[in-house]
């Protein structure tokens, strides 16, 4: 399977698996009287449109580079990352003022039994999280990285409910709020992955260079080539799911150009080869 298409599966395994708790945590919600639950429903039902857009954006980065896009279309990627985080942000937000307002008007304590819906849903959520964060470091894509953190963020929003309405249950009386608090702790929780989300996207639409084991990589693969005597700068720019890389290369400076040439093909071949996920790679030649 192409690694486009892995990404693709497992973002549809996100969609339908959020579809389901939206659900559930809604109708939960409702019927147990837990303003938690519902946030937490509010949640997935953003989470289901920002996979939609990671999606779309997968799809979008997997096309072919064309005469306008001679290196493909990889950037959509982390570009996408940016609307998911927005949607992330608004869900906080909305789910922060609810829960302020839900703490200034009186409310029934939660139903117990949204305790084992909430168990059911963190362990749920938990195993989401670890697929697509393994698929995400499998497939080197950001907007996986995203896909995985709304799991971990819908798991932590979960924990938070699930403290939250314990607390109220066995407190009774008077700690009926303590199911609105939590929906607002989750708030920060949320806010706070948004920037480990943000950040690796930036850098990746700043083309930032610092891909330390794939620069030794590439160095350690060049020095096995016949006539390659040393490397000298290397830089790397992420593009989606690909790297494109510049080499300078040593070689002896008693060589003919179309003697370079070959070796800086074969280098280039061999990178390539040994190194899939490698897009374009140029071999600047260097005399020694």
């Amino acid at each position: 399977m192409s690694k486009s298409n892995l990404a693709i599966r497992t973002v549809i395994f996100s969609i339908l698996g959020n579809a389901v708790l939206a659900g559930v945590k809604f109708l939960s919600g409702i019927f147990g009287n837990s303003f938690a639950l519902i946030a937490d429903g509010i949640e997935s039902t953003v989470d289901i449109f920002s996979s939609f857009l990671v999606l779309l954006g997968l799809k979008y980065a997997e096309r072919p580079a064309d005469e306008n896009h001679p290196y493909g279309h990889g950037k959509a990627e982390p570009l996408i990352t940016f609307l998911v985080v927005a949607f992330l942000i608004i869900s906080a937000f909305t789910i922060a003022w609810q829960s302020i307002k839900n703490i200034q008007t009186p409310h029934e304590l939660p139903a117990p039994w949204t305790l084992i819906v909430l168990g059911v849903i963190i362990i749920w959520k938990e195993i989401s999280y670890q697929v697509v964060i393994n698929r995400s470091k499998k497939l080197k894509s950001s907007s996986l990285k995203a896909e995985a953190w709304h799991h971990r963020a819908d798991a932590i929003t979960s924990i938070a409910a699930f403290v939250g309405i314990s607390i109220a249950i066995f407190g009774g009386e008077g700690y009926e709020v303590a199911d609105d608090y939590a929906a607002l702790l989750a708030c920060g929780f949320i806010l706070y992955n948004c920037y480990g989300i943000f950040r690796p996207a930036l850098g990746e639409v700043m083309d930032e260079n610092n891909f330390t084991e794939l620069t030794k990589e590439i160095r350690e693969i060049s020095l096995k080539i016949e006539g390659i005597e040393g490397t000298e700068k290397c830089f790397i720019r992420k593009a989606g799911m690909t790297y494109h890389v510049d080499l300078h290369a040593h070689v002896r400076g008693d060589l003919t150009v179309t003697e370079g040439h070959n070796i800086a093909h074969k280098l280039k071949d061999t990178l390539r080869r040994e190194i899939p996920q490698l897009g374009h790679v140029l071999i600047h030649i260097e005399p020694t």
